[in-house]
């Protein structure tokens, strides 16, 4: 092995950076951002340094970046690669910096490692001024919190300043995504999306995001819609459709509440996460595994025995009754989760956390585009409201149709488990924005229920 050589400022950015995520490990379960601040500070360039012998791929979009980088890494992992992630979800340019500074090592290693990093939307630009992707992966893009991003368009076009400084990257593009299409960039490109429909939907919701022709802003037809605004589109005005697929999902076999049997380019695969918006995530990560060059074998092990990231259709055992943590953030990803927990038959529960903190968007006014609607049509015993806005989602799901007699304020994280410890059934789904979701795990975890925050 060699030995790094780096200018002293770099050397002790890296340094004090190393000792930071140590103290912040012990001290306080997790501080994942801080230390990349500090590093940055003390040389803004500590990005060129760390990344240097990794083969990056980045995964950005709005929705489904954390469940895709963890099916990438662990089809990585298994497939006997060298790889790390950022799999806290710290995906700005400060926790990515932390990232790669936790796992540095001041000897060279031998060959190439891979890093599979989850880059929020409007950091991407800040990443690839430092280093250039093998892939980069965009899944979707769908409103959220528009007081940060804006439309869809302006979130695209954030994405798009990054991409245009990394002409050599590939990249691996939602076919189904009107907005991903004829990008007028050189780079390598493969598409990935449904030959088949979901649903016998052909008319896209008032609340869809992307319904416009791009090219001449005429309304997109569509052969089928899997969901939102996705699906087979083309403009019957100028001619605009849907790009040729190199991956694509040709049958679905099976879906329920705990995954989903499917056929990908006539090969069967089961895919260890509920619901439509799943078989996108593993759709993407088998696309990107394959461009890696990783065995098909391989692939469908991982997807069959892929385990939830954090927060995403989490389960976790409380006296006996399983609790399911969904995070949700827009109106695209909660149709999605309600659709998911429609699959359930049983006599089930339902808490939602609802916060307005920055990471979570200001505005909460996304929530009455939410089809709150289908949970009146389910077997709920018992709904418990919580968060700092739990009184503006009582308001909702009172409109929704849901029972208000069955309705639970639940003022503090003790109130809220003790209702859930109390509940009738042995099913909770709990249905959480950002902060909300890491709250509550933080407090699941000081009461000893989650042995692993991160």
């Amino acid at each position: 092995m060699g030995v790094f050589k780096i200018k002293i400022n770099s050397f002790f950015s890296i340094l004090i950076s190393k000792v930071i995520i140590i103290l912040s490990k012990k001290l306080f379960k997790g501080g994942t951002n801080f230390p990349g601040r500090v590093a940055l500070k003390l040389d803004r360039n500590i990005l060129n340094v760390v990344t240097k012998n990794y083969k990056v791929v980045l995964v950005t979009g709005t929705n489904g970046k954390t469940t895709t980088t963890n099916m990438i890494y662990n089809m990585l992992k298994e497939s006997g690669k060298k790889v790390i992630t950022n799999n806290t979800g710290a995906n700005l340019k400060s926790g990515i910096t932390s990232c790669f500074i936790d796992h540095f090592r001041f000897t060279k290693a031998k060959g190439n490692c891979y890093a599979v990093i989850e880059v929020d939307e409007a950091n991407v630009k800040l990443i690839t001024e430092y280093l250039i992707p093998e892939i980069i992966i965009i899944t979707n893009l769908f409103r959220d919190q528009l007081d940060r991003y804006g439309e869809v368009y302006t979130t695209l076009n954030k994405i798009m300043d990054g991409v245009i400084k990394v002409p050599e990257a590939t990249l691996v593009l939602n076919g189904d995504e009107s907005l991903l299409g004829d990008l007028d960039v050189p780079n390598k490109t493969f598409y990935y999306g449904f030959n088949c429909s979901t649903n016998e939907n052909k008319n896209v919701d008032i609340n869809a995001d992307a319904k416009f022709c791009k090219k001449c802003k005429n309304a997109y037809s569509y052969d089928f819609i899997t969901y939102n605004h996705l699906g087979k589109f083309y403009c019957s005005k100028c001619g605009y459709k849907r790009p040729e697929l190199t991956y694509h999902v040709d049958e679905i076999k099976e879906l329920s509440t705990s995954g989903s049997l499917v056929c990908i380019n006539n090969s069967e695969y089961y895919i260890n996460q509920p619901g439509v918006y799943n078989i996108y995530n593993g759709l993407c990560a088998l696309s990107t595994a394959k461009l890696l060059g990783i065995e098909n074998s391989v692939i469908a092990n991982s997807l069959k025995n892929i385990k939830s990231s954090f927060g995403r259709q989490e389960a976790i055992n409380i006296n006996g009754k399983e609790l399911k943590i969904i995070l949700v953030k827009n109106p695209a990803g909660y149709d999605q989760a309600l659709n998911t927990v429609s699959l359930d038959n049983r006599d089930i529960n339902i808490c939602i956390l609802l916060n307005d903190n920055y990471a979570d968007g200001r505005d909460v006014s996304w929530i009455w585009d939410v089809n709150f609607e289908i949970l009146s049509k389910l077997n709920i015993k018992k709904t418990i409201v919580g968060g700092i806005r739990l009184y503006d989602i009582a308001v909702r799901l009172k409109i929704a149709g849901i029972d208000h007699n069955k309705f639970v304020i639940g003022e503090n994280y003790e109130e809220i488990l003790k209702n859930i410890e109390h509940c009738d059934g042995n099913i909770v789904y709990v249905l959480a924005t950002y902060t909300a979701m890491i709250d509550f795990r933080k407090f699941l975890h000081t009461k000893g229920v989650i042995k692993k925050l991160w």
